[in-house]
Formats: C-alpha cells, structure tokens, sequence
C-alpha cells in the first residue's frame, strides 16, 4: 500500500474479488512505464553486477539467520528454490537471485513481468517468470520451491488470507520457509493526511469490505500521473496474518516489528538509514513494519 497525502479514500465497498482484481491491475499497468522510467533499482542492478535493491539487503541478513547460513554470507540462498510472489518490475527478485536463489517471480501484471524479464536479461540472471493472480499462485507456478517470499505492499490489495496462505503451503516443501514483510498493519491503520499527531483514521480489522482510494499519482514520485486512477484495498490485522498462516498448516517460526519501511507511509516520517520512520520523539510509539516467517513441517 502506498497511501498519498492528498487523495479521495472511502471504506465499506462490497465488491468480489474478480472485479478487485480487474480494477487494481488497470492501475498497476498504467504504473509499469512510470516506473521503469523512474525506479532507480533498474539502472543501478543493470550496471553494478554486485547491486542489491535496499529491500533485498534489509531481508538478507534475517533470511540468512532463519536458513542457518553463515554470518555474512553474500549468498546466503545458494542452492535453494525461490518463488517471489507480487514481484512487480523483479528488482527484488533479480536482487534475490544474485544473493544465490534460483528464481521464478509471479505478478498479475504482464507488462510488469515483461519488464522483469528484460530486467534479468540485462543483469545476466536466469529467472522464470509467470502471470498470475497471487490467489492462483500453486497452480501457475506448478512446482514446489525451498523458499516463498513477499516483502513490501503485497497483502492489501485481495481481501481472502485463507486462500493465499494455503497457496503459500501448497508451493512450499517439507521444511521449506515463508519470509513475509510488509507495513505494519497499525501503521497503516493511522492518519496519512495530516502530520500533526499520530491518530487512527482507518480500519484496523478487516470486516469482508474494501476501502476505495482515487489517486493518480505513484510512488515514484514527479508528475507523471496514471490513466486509472482507483484501486481497492483491505486491511490484515496481525492476528489474521497469523492466522491464516497457522490454518494453513505452517509453523510460526518469527515475528518482529520495526521502525522502518521503505516510503514514508505518513506525512511526518523522515529519511534515515534504510528508508524511512517516524521522529525519533515518536518512533516508538507505533511499529512501522511487520515480518513473519513460517515453515511448513
């Protein structure tokens, strides 16, 4: 999720998930030629064959600990299978691939994938890449894999956890990892329009319901504006995270809060090591991101 400060947003929208799906990925493909022109990810991993994107540096050194790799390891996910899910233009996964994993990156959007793939071309890295509803992951991807990852924005934009928990423990082995990172939920369950104090203005809990934003702007930032503007939403508290992933069979092996995220999700954050967070006066008061890692037994 990517909240701007000066949109329209409403809640309580009933839709299903076919036309959520419809209405988000019209957004997202109007987002995949601003973004290429504007992720500097892009042209940093296409010219330094040592680059990785700050999400991936962020998730290696957690991933290497929960895999047993060895302090320090550049290639911690060597000889493991990886699936990246909602992997958008694979900056991060062509990142993961260079940390050792052989990858597949999975998106709904074609002309994202289509990016990714010129992507790994460019870099020298063999992926394979599939178009898919997250909700289908399993069966598109067709194969089990060591390792599924999904890290930043991922979960708000389809309403059913038990359907994409179970995707998740159907792609994994015996003894595969599930490394999940996002925003926190109560971060974003605060005001992202007005940096005067931290007060709660959206929904915490999910109640079946999507909330609605209008914004023709995209996180990259600049002028340039996106031809469809809606997208449709829902919140995940952490205990329905958790949840879905425990009746999906897997085991909860971590789960950590942190400070920081990758965009300043709130009007007062400010730019420090890694992304960006709260005030220091403030940090504390509210988690910024939330990462949870499972495996299935």
């Amino acid at each position: 999720m990517q909240p701007a400060f000066d949109v329209e947003h409403s809640d309580g929208h009933r839709v299903s998930h076919a036309e959520a799906a419809a209405v988000n990925l019209a957004n997202w493909d109007d987002r995949v030629p601003i973004h290429e022109r504007h992720y500097d990810g892009l042209r940093l991993l296409s010219a330094d064959p040592t680059a990785l994107t700050d999400v991936v540096r962020r998730d290696l050194p957690v991933l290497a600990e929960l895999l047993g790799a060895a302090p320090g390891d550049p290639r911690p996910l060597a000889g493991r299978s990886l699936a990246h899910l909602q992997c958008h233009l694979g900056t991060d996964t062509v990142s993961l691939a260079r940390a050792g994993a052989s990858v597949i990156g999975l998106d709904f959007s074609r002309a994202a994938l289509d990016v990714a793939a010129r992507l790994s071309e460019a870099c020298g890295v063999e992926a394979r890449w599939v178009e898919s509803d997250v909700l289908d992951a399993a069966a598109a991807i067709g194969t089990t894999v060591d390792v599924v990852y999904t890290s930043i924005g991922t979960i708000c934009w389809f309403q059913d956890l038990a359907r994409w928990a179970s995707q998740i423990a159907q792609l994994l082995v015996p003894g595969g990892l599930l490394y999940f990172r996002d925003a926190h939920p109560a971060m974003l369950a605060l005001d992202d329009a007005d940096a005067s104090e931290l007060r709660l203005v959206h929904r915490y809990f999910e109640d079946g319901t999507a909330l609605e934003w209008i914004d023709d702007s995209t996180y990259t930032g600049g002028d340039e504006r996106v031809a469809h503007p809606r997208t449709l939403e829902w919140p995940h508290s952490v205990a329905e995270i958790v949840t879905a992933l425990l009746d999906a069979g897997l085991r909860i092996v971590a789960l950590r809060e942190g400070t920081v995220l990758e965009w300043s999700a709130l009007p007062s954050m400010v730019a420090v090591d890694g992304g960006f967070a709260l005030p220091e006066a403030e940090r504390l008061r509210v988690p910024a991101s939330l990462t949870v890692a499972a495996v299935r037994p």
